[in-house]
């Protein structure tokens, strides 16, 4: 799959099959459509070509928004990339672009810039300047710049927003196992390992405290989670802490993770870390002793799952 930052950069000889969507997550309804694509784009020589857009539009027209993202727009080329996709294209959304005309958006971007040769878009897609057009101008425009218009049906479309919504409020309460069964892989959280306090390492849990640059990325429920990250290419397991350390006097949100059977400097690293299971909510403890006896079972049930998984897993293989 190649990227693109901006549709003008890209060029096709053998012109495409284009989506547009914001395809957060990357749930199995996205997947549809995009090997809906592939397959239109092997079928008549074309290639395949998912139009994004970033930032997302909501954060440039409204300046107040509280909106978050399953995945940031590295995490979403990263997952992109395994579907086979020949090109993907992250247009800037700006304030200028925001005022294109329906008939300029189609002819500068979709015909020109793309090369389109077939749009699939659902059957409610909205664009242009103050999105005034539809998939009715959409099939006008095509007949005239010499493209084909294939409709996503609403019982499609409504399976995509209802996978979408059911999503982000299981991350939100936290039950990431639920999420994860909807998405096409463990929901996860990249950042930069900073120092922290490093009070987990007088406890005899030092942890990775993990900076995550993107404010507008979704943070899942405050609680303790099995985690997993692939470190110098191996797995590494562990549990993770949402949450301010209030046994301790914290305020502030901090994402921390103990690594299991690990101990090497992973500060300035740069980590992805998969969340698989939540074990509790974050609680405040009378004592530090009785902390460190919920890590140590938390750790229990964190190296159980593990266990359970890797017999799992072994059995699939």
């Amino acid at each position: 799959m190649k990227t693109h930052n901006s549709a003008h950069t890209f060029t096709s000889q053998k012109g495409t099959v284009v989506t547009i969507g914001t395809f957060d997550g990357l749930h199995l309804g996205h997947r549809k459509i995009i090997n809906r694509i592939n397959e239109s784009a092997r079928a008549n020589g074309w290639e395949s070509c998912v139009l994004t857009f970033f930032p997302h539009p909501r954060m440039v027209l409204q300046k107040d928004t509280s909106l978050k993202l399953i995945n940031t727009i590295a995490e979403r080329e990263q997952l992109l990339e395994s579907l086979d996709l020949d090109h993907l294209v992250i247009h800037p959304f700006t304030l200028d672009f925001s005022r294109y005309h329906a008939e300029t958006f189609v002819e500068e971007i979709l015909v020109n810039s793309l090369n389109a040769k077939k749009v699939i878009i659902g059957y409610d897609h909205r664009f242009g300047r103050n999105r005034n057009a539809n998939i009715e101008d959409l099939k006008r425009f095509g007949k005239t710049l010499g493209f084909e218009v294939e409709e996503i049906s609403k019982q499609e479309l409504e399976d995509v927003a209802i996978s979408s919504t059911k999503v982000r409020k299981a991350l939100v309460s936290g039950n990431v196992a639920l999420a994860n069964s909807y998405l096409s892989a463990p929901f996860m959280l990249n950042g930069v390992v900073v120092k922290g306090k490093s009070l987990g390492r007088t406890i005899g849990y030092p942890t990775a405290n993990l900076e995550i640059a993107e404010d507008y990325k979704l943070i899942p429920a405050q609680g303790v989670y099995v985690a997993k990250a692939i470190i110098n290419g191996k797995p590494v397991f562990g549990m993770m802490n949402i949450g301010t350390n209030p046994t301790v006097g914290g305020e502030k949100q901090t994402i921390e993770t103990y690594f299991f059977d690990f101990d090497e400097d992973l500060y300035g690293q740069q980590l992805e870390i998969q969340l698989l299971e939540r074990i509790r909510e974050e609680k405040t403890f009378d004592t530090i002793d009785e902390l460190v006896a919920a890590m140590k079972t938390d750790e229990a049930f964190s190296r159980n799952y593990i266990a359970s998984l890797e017999k799992s897993n072994s059995q699939n293989a």
